[in-house]
């Protein structure tokens, strides 16, 4: 049986070993308080992880993949793995839900660069109510909940962390205050994307040599009052106020820190090849 690519497959989610796992026990009806309510479980519960590429591993998204990691492991995943299960929860509860892509911009917005369109969230609707809700959470820093999508936004904060919205020309830029001040996240469309979409590309950010997720751990756990961050082997932690610390790792460190910071468990063997840094190899 050919597999429709503009549904999200809910109907093979098990939906109980999910809810489980990101501690949500509350109604099973699309609202937007359950809307509320899932994002912020899910942004703070699975943390954003690129192991699998550096350990010489595919990133696969079909749900029985997804699940394995995401739910059933204490592992992570990045922004394709996360929206594609959450858009399956979504439909399964009964949300509208469409795939949107963004450009990680990162500070670079209006400067002229192109980046391309390697950052997946989603475009989400209740049903009887025309509000349009943005959820994000594969990018590994929140927002803790959805954020209406209306123009003249601005400023708004979720939870103790600051966020500002503005359209320029087609293009919705999303701006979030940490460390480096104000800076501008990403760019998205509302054009569509469907899962073969992600599925394209999943395969550049987890192949391409130019993709910085090929070239060394970038780890992320955000909680309600703090950010964690590993890039490369520097240990970064950030608050909503823009203050942060900084700390540089031993390879040795890494699987102790994964474990403590960031709720990522590895097997021996994994943890092994990992603490000999394979991406500095070659």
């Amino acid at each position: 049986m050919t597999e429709r690519d503009d549904r999200w497959l809910g109907e093979q989610l098990d939906l109980d070993a999910y809810l489980a796992k990101i501690g949500y026990d509350g109604p099973r009806t699309a609202s937007p308080d359950t809307l509320r309510a899932l994002v912020r479980a899910h942004t703070t519960t699975i943390p954003f992880e690129n192991l699998e590429i550096l350990l010489g591993r595919r990133i696969p998204l079909d749900l029985d993949t997804l699940q394995d990691k995401l739910i059933r492991r204490r592992r992570g995943g990045y922004c394709f793995e996360n929206v594609t299960l959450f858009a399956a929860v979504l439909e399964r509860f009964g949300f509208e839900v469409r795939g949107l892509s963004g450009r990680v911009t990162m500070g670079t917005f209006g400067t002229g660069a192109i980046r391309p369109a390697t950052h997946a969230l989603l475009r989400v609707r209740t049903p009887g109510d025309d509000r349009v809700w943005i959820c994000d959470v594969g990018f590994g820093f929140g927002p803790l909940e959805p954020f209406e999508l209306v123009e003249g936004r601005g400023e708004f904060t979720i939870g103790a962390w600051r966020l500002r919205l503005e359209r320029h020309a087609r293009d919705w830029v999303l701006f979030q205050f940490g460390r480096d001040g104000w800076i501008d996240r990403y760019t998205f469309t509302d054009n569509p994307q469907f899962r073969i979409d992600y599925i394209v590309g999943n395969h550049y950010v987890s192949t391409h040599p130019r993709s910085p997720f090929v070239t060394r751990p970038f780890i992320q756990r955000f909680r309600p009052e703090v950010h964690h961050v590993l890039d490369d082997l520097t240990l970064i932690t950030e608050y909503p106020d823009g203050t942060a610390e900084t700390r540089e790792l031993e390879s040795a460190e890494l699987p102790k820190v994964l474990v403590e910071v960031f709720d990522i468990d590895l097997d021996e063997a994994d943890a092994d090849l990992l603490a000999t840094a394979p991406w500095r190899t070659g």
